[in-house]
């Protein structure tokens, strides 16, 4: 299976249409290098993976759908760079909010090796209502950053 491929399989499971959750290698490395405070930038083991991952998205008020990707063939076959939109209407409004995001994919065995994924941090906490807290989690960790809110 190529990089491509696992990634085709990869969007059904993070737009939620399955929950393949063998997509991921069982020693699967997850970063996210711009994650928010107070969350992990890198994650070991497709078990530790998915301990973080499935409370955060069964919290999730509603179903995310994802946009379309443009995906960057690289000189390694076993790689790809992807760029998607993941995007939901919010219940009750109906309002849509999305966010970008660069994933970088290293397949192996038709499964996800390692996944480096570079997220707009700033539209995700907006989309999903946890601005205020972000906010304040950067203000907390950055002497600059409460002197610019002040």
């Amino acid at each position: 299976m190529s990089a491509r491929e696992v990634f085709d399989r990869l969007r059904g499971h993070l737009s939620g249409e399955h929950d393949d959750e063998e997509v991921w290698a069982e020693d699967v490395v997850v970063e996210t290098p711009f994650a928010a405070p107070g969350r992990p930038r890198r994650i070991e083991g497709r078990a530790a993976f998915l301990g973080l991952a499935r409370p955060g998205r069964a919290a999730l008020p509603f179903r995310l759908e994802m946009g379309e990707v443009t995906m960057h063939e690289t000189a390694d076959p076993d790689v790809v760079i992807v760029e998607y939109e993941l995007g939901a209407a919010l219940p009750g409004t109906g309002e849509r909010r999305s966010a970008s995001f660069i994933g970088v994919l290293r397949a192996r065995d038709g499964q996800v090796a390692h996944w480096r994924e570079y997220q707009d941090t700033l539209r995700v906490a907006a989309a999903t209502g946890r601005l205020p807290d972000l906010l304040a989690a950067l203000a907390q960790d950055s002497p600059d950053v409460q002197d610019a809110m002040a």
